[in-house]
């Protein structure tokens, strides 16, 4: 039993007769009465009954003919898998997105990437950087979006994106006045905090000691998205990562440079020794895009 001879017997059962069979599969219509008449010998039993000069599948065939059908409809899955595979990748893509990451700019991507992907699936996690650098290394992600504090060794990395921090106030707040914020501005202010093993916190600490002074945090979070709704009233400021302050410049909230630079490292990452697909070159370069709209 051959794949040529089963087909020349799909072909005359979806068409009724060997000549539009033969069409169907580009070849002679002798040619398809031989393949029927050797997978008649492989089976053994007969297919087909001539009844008044027309050939008409016995009921045997019509048995046959239901795990034939299932087999292609098999294959057409396969055919559909394989041209998702060659456009798409998998059809699916698996993103572990830090904090900062996950309120505007991931999101921003998603959307411009479905624009032009309708029918691919994608999952989002949003978690610390640490677990996305360990989901990435197991083979959870496809890609990971993360603060650069990871051991990135192991990894196939690329860096993403270093933009300087910007400090986030109420729009009512004496600092308001200022274009930049300087460290001997916050002296005596009361801070919004990121924990202190962030790097960007370590790198703004250390220029606030540089100047004398001595932070006085009140509140302390992983999340600048969080610094920035908490920023909205009160006395209290903090530094963010400007990925965050799309959601916040119209929410009685201001922006203003801090001096020196404190910068707000991002990588990305991907699973090592592996080649990316065509999705997650296509996923990245919309991250690419939207990264570039931010103030960096």
């Amino acid at each position: 039993m051959r794949y040529r001879q089963i087909e020349a017997f799909h072909a005359m059962m979806i068409s009724g007769s060997t000549v539009r069979a033969a069409e169907l599969m580009g070849i002679t219509q002798p040619a398809v009465s031989r393949l029927i008449a050797e997978l008649e010998q492989s089976v053994r039993f007969a297919l087909f009954d001539r009844v008044r000069g027309r050939l008409v599948a016995t009921p045997e065939a019509r048995l046959f003919f239901r795990e034939v059908e299932a087999s292609f409809k098999g294959l057409d899955r396969l055919r559909a898998t394989a041209a998702s595979i060659r456009d798409y990748g998998e059809g699916s893509l698996r993103i572990g997105c830090f904090a900062a990451g996950s309120t505007d700019l991931a999101p921003a991507a998603i959307r411009a990437f479905r624009v032009r992907n309708p029918r691919i699936r994608l999952t989002m996690h949003v978690t610390w950087s640490s677990a996305i650098r360990d989901g990435v290394v197991d083979g959870n992600y496809d890609i990971g979006l993360a603060a650069d504090e990871i051991d990135s060794s192991g990894l196939d990395t690329q860096q993403f994106s270093n933009m300087s921090g910007l400090i986030a106030m109420p729009a009512d707040h004496p600092l308001n006045r200022l274009r930049q914020i300087e460290p001997q501005h916050l002296r005596g202010v009361p801070l919004l905090g990121l924990v202190p093993e962030d790097r960007a916190r370590q790198r703004l600490d250390t220029l606030l000691d540089q100047a004398g002074i001595e932070p006085q945090y009140v509140v302390e979070t992983p999340n600048s998205a969080t610094i920035c709704a908490l920023a909205t009233s009160g006395d209290a400021v903090g530094l963010v990562n400007p990925m965050v302050t799309g959601s916040f410049r119209h929410a009685g909230i201001v922006f203003r440079p801090f001096e020196p630079k404190v910068t707000f490292r991002a990588l990305l990452l991907f699973p090592p020794n592996t080649q990316k697909s065509q999705l997650v070159k296509d996923f990245v370069s919309e991250l690419l895009k939207q990264r570039n709209s931010f103030k960096m």
